[in-house]
């Protein structure tokens, strides 16, 4: 159902998305204090990042279905409150264990959050501002989640990273409130629920598992790899966290400005575009490793923003209208796809750190994103 006010849902879920997506990625720059604070190596206090992304991607096989029989709305502000309270209980952990199932369950509700958020805009917008409007809810995802590095900088520099937490938290839990007051609350679309049933039906729609499949190997290639970009520019430019987190910022620039442009470059490129895409992807991330200059670095960090949100916007629109009737489930596939493949990437990769260094997380991750590209437009060109 169209919405009667779609830019004032668009900025709710967009002002959601870009605090959630931030709670996650905040991690990136604050792994060297959570690890000093804790007393932990890098890898370990990584293993907080997986804590998270993993019960993210699983508890979305739930949230989706449970938002397609109840009610989107209904289900994204029990979802926004709850992961508003965990967040702040983060602050109070006490060692790494403390940390990661607090971790765990602020993911799992955050779980219903972006997957949710992104098909509600889905349901509420006409065909021909639905991928302009997706793109602008994921750049603002991510422009939460890459100016947080910068936020996280400056919170961990001056105070601490429990604050950090805590400050997330009651932006959320303010952001959740209004959230209660405000959203449309529309009927849910299926009138009993299944879950073998809904998984069932989308699991025989071969096109769409094809689709989502490939979402794995993008969160493998992005999430895996960025939570390790700031360790690798502080041991590089030798700059203190503040810095740091600023340069990481660039990434959710990228993302927020090539989000709000993906469906016009679309329409402009076609299917090409996601070869372009990949290839930048490559390009900017593969090249991390032969950079000693900010100006260089960032123009990597700004290439592989941009590459990431073409490629994810195009995936999910294609995924969606696979399934039009049930875009909770299909974003459910999605995110579950997404953050298990960034979740296991983050705990792979941080074991490749303390083998080989950082030179193959920015090699390996490089190559399959330029891989996503080519698959994802093979498959668009082939089912024309």
């Amino acid at each position: 159902m169209l919405s009667k006010n779609p830019k004032k849902l668009l900025i709710l879920l967009g002002s959601i998305a870009f605090l959630v997506q931030g709670d996650n990625y905040a991690a990136a720059p604050l792994l060297v204090s959570i690890a000093k604070d804790l007393n932990l190596s890098i890898p370990s206090a990584a293993l907080s990042v997986s804590s998270y992304m993993i019960p993210f991607g699983i508890f979305t096989l739930v949230f989706g279905p449970l938002a397609d029989r109840f009610g989107k709305a209904k289900i994204l502000n029990l979802a926004a409150f709850c992961t508003a309270i965990f967040s702040m209980l983060c602050a109070i952990a006490f060692d790494l264990t403390s940390l990661c199932i607090l971790r765990g369950i602020n993911g799992a509700f955050a779980a219903a959050v972006l997957p949710v958020a992104v098909s509600l805009v889905g349901d509420s917008f006409e065909d021909s501002k639905r991928q302009n409007a997706l793109g602008a809810l994921i750049g603002m995802m991510f422009l939460g989640g890459a100016v947080s590095p910068g936020i996280g900088g400056l919170v961990s520099y001056y105070g601490s990273w429990r604050l950090l937490y805590l400050i997330y938290g009651i932006a959320e839990l303010i952001v959740a409130i209004i959230m209660i007051k405000s959203l449309e609350r529309n009927p849910g679309v299926i009138t009993s629920l299944n879950f073998i049933d809904v998984y069932k039906k989308s699991f025989n729609n071969k096109n769409l598992m094809k689709v989502v499949s490939i979402l794995f190997f993008l969160g493998f290639s992005v999430f895996g790899s960025f939570m390790f970009s700031g360790k690798f520019i502080q041991d590089t430019l030798d700059y203190n966290i503040l810095f740091v987190g600023a340069l990481l910022s660039l990434f959710g620039l990228a993302t927020a400005i090539g989000g709000r442009r993906a469906g016009s470059l679309k329409q402009m490129f076609g299917n090409n575009l996601l070869v372009y895409a990949g290839f930048l992807g490559g390009v900017s991330w593969g090249s991390m490793i032969l950079w000693n200059n900010p100006f260089l670095i960032s123009l990597s960090l700004i290439g592989f923003g941009f590459a990431f949100i073409l490629l994810q916007s195009t995936i999910i629109q294609t995924a969606q209208q696979l399934m039009p009737k049930q875009r909770g489930t299909v974003m459910s596939l999605a995110s579950f796809n997404m953050f298990i493949g960034g979740g296991i990437g983050t705990f792979i990769n941080g074991k490749i750190l303390s083998l080989f260094g950082f030179v193959p997380i920015f090699m390996i991750s490089s190559i399959i994103i330029f891989v996503v590209g080519l698959i994802i437009s093979s498959y668009l060109n082939n089912t024309k």
